[in-house]
């Protein structure tokens, strides 16, 4: 049920008569199952009580999902996952003073200690404490209420909807990545790797001026999309993608390449098309690890090769640029299920991933799902 609410709280009344809320914990792999759980309560003032409206399935989801741990997080205990998200506030702590409930609101994942040096830098994404949603052993955003810190919730304009409200977060991944990229007008750009952080990452790069972008994935459907938003090029990334990188670059190279794919193939790729003092922002982890990795190309060329982990202060930028119409985040989402076909979403993303970009999770809303081709 939806919770109304007066003033600066639920009431009551409501209280007494939605007391749970429905959650999907991941129990083991491929094992995902809806069950009944209490509403969360405020657990200090500075806290809002969101009621969740949409949550997009990302790549980590499936990840523990089919693998039960990426890397050294590993799922131990049931767990709800979900980080994309956005919902309505129905209840603030005394704290709160510019949230209020019916407030529309996107959710950045990540809550931080505040006190360490990269938090009072402004590199929070370093925080060693961080708190992220649905990233074990914390439970995450698949579920009709969340509690989280007031300071990371962002209000939604008004011509923003729900959906586009959770393509904030992997919009976020992106724009840092364009950012750290430091790409400027006029930078030809290569993204290598088409799902949902390369075509954010593709567009931000548009967005920061690039004007020779070029993208690259294996599946055909992607490209298309790629090309949609603002692709100059796209290449199968079967054939021999430096062969034509460089004959576009007429041998000189791309000044930025964005890989979101992460394997030692891609690598490779990156540091061969990239040109004399260009630079390589790494996004994807496909591979913890690269045999026999390229130092001499490195140095010879004098690239630089920096990561992108997460995002810190993006989700104001973002924010304005979906407003402004930069950057097009609901032509991504390809498939919707309600929150109650869950467990049958996450096989069937599983099954057929060829097909999606990115799946939204509709709380109280029907299956309106688009056929990708």
């Amino acid at each position: 049920m939806a919770i109304a609410h007066t003033g600066q709280a639920i009431t009551e009344e409501v209280r007494q008569l939605a007391q749970t809320m429905r959650a999907a914990f991941l129990h083991n792999i491929g094992d995902i199952r809806l069950e009944e759980i209490r509403i969360p309560t405020l657990d200090s003032a500075d806290q809002a009580l969101v009621q969740i409206k949409a949550v997009g399935i990302c790549g980590s989801d499936l990840h523990y999902y089919e693998k039960g741990r990426i890397g050294t997080a590993i799922v131990r205990e049931p767990l709800i996952l979900g980080h994309e998200a956005a919902g309505q506030v129905v209840e603030v702590g005394a704290q709160v003073t510019d949230l209020q409930p019916g407030d529309r609101v996107a959710i950045e994942p990540g809550r931080t200690c505040r006190r360490c040096e990269f938090c009072k830098s402004g590199r929070y994404n370093l925080c060693p404490d961080v708190i992220f949603l649905g990233t074990p052993p914390v439970h995450g955003a698949f579920c009709e209420y969340l509690a989280w810190p007031a300071d990371f919730l962002f209000k939604l304009p008004e011509q923003m909807s729900y959906e586009e409200g959770a393509m904030l977060e992997p919009l976020a991944v992106g724009m840092h990545a364009a950012r750290l990229a430091q790409i400027s007008p006029g930078d030809s750009v290569a993204v290598l790797g088409a799902g949902p952080i390369g075509l954010v990452s593709l567009q931000a790069a548009v967005a920061a001026g690039a004007t020779l972008t070029i993208a690259t994935d294996v599946i055909p459907y992607r490209l298309r999309v790629a090309r949609q938003l603002g692709a100059t090029y796209t290449l199968d990334a079967n054939t021999d993608v430096v062969e034509v990188v460089m004959e576009l670059t007429e041998g000189r190279g791309v000044d930025v390449v964005i890989d979101c794919v992460g394997l030692a193939e891609t690598t490779r790729q990156a540091i061969a098309m990239v040109r004399r003092g260009g630079h390589i922002q790494a996004v994807g982890l496909a591979q913890d690890s690269i045999d026999q990795f390229p130092l001499f190309d490195i140095i010879n060329k004098e690239v630089s090769l920096a990561g992108t982990f997460r995002y810190a202060n993006r989700h104001p930028s973002a924010i304005a640029t979906v407003v402004a119409g930069k950057v097009d985040v609901k032509s991504l989402i390809t498939h919707r299920f309600p929150l109650a076909e869950i467990p049958e979403a996450m096989a069937w993303v599983v099954e057929n991933k060829h097909q999606v970009i990115k799946a939204i999770i509709q709380f109280g809303e029907t299956n309106t799902n688009e056929e990708a081709n």
